[in-house]
């Protein structure tokens, strides 16, 4: 199963924490719609947002220990189509209770968007902030290594 395959390739407990998340994620600025629920107007997340968040805590291993400190965060997003925008808002809120306890920690990030129509998914590096470079270095392997590209 790629899903088992992926988490013997993820070093969650490192420091940098790398980890792989297939799919395609929603942009959270675009990702809400309108309902009423008890006849009182609420935004809640579209389907394609609730549906990565179902996908996302299936695969998302925890670390054992949570980042306690101050964070960077990079990240590179492959899109199934040039149409949506680069937005890595969901995945840091979704790393909360994972990686670290609250996305406030995350301190620095670099946001980097890719295309893959047959395989759209997120290469994850989280490291303390002062290790921001390694971090770099990491997205960058991860990101040339074979099929990753």
């Amino acid at each position: 199963m790629i899903i088992n395959r992926l988490r013997k390739r993820n070093s969650i407990d490192n420091d940098p924490c790398i980890i792989t998340i297939l799919g395609e994620p929603a942009s959270k600025a675009n990702s809400r719609r309108f309902v009423a629920i008890g006849g009182k107007p609420r935004f809640i997340k579209s389907k394609k947002a609730l549906d990565y968040t179902k996908s996302f805590k299936i695969q998302c291993p925890g670390r054992k220990k949570l980042f306690e400190e101050d964070l960077f965060v990079a990240i590179k997003i492959y899109y199934r189509s040039r149409r949506p925008d680069l937005d890595a808002s969901l995945i840091l809120d979704l790393l909360q209770d994972y990686v670290y306890p609250n996305d406030r920690l995350v301190k620095g990030q670099y946001i980097e968007w890719g295309l893959d129509k047959d395989n759209p998914r997120s290469l994850i590096v989280i490291t303390t902030l002062d290790k921001r470079d390694l971090a770099l270095e990491k997205l960058s392997e991860l990101v040339s290594s074979k099929g990753e590209s």
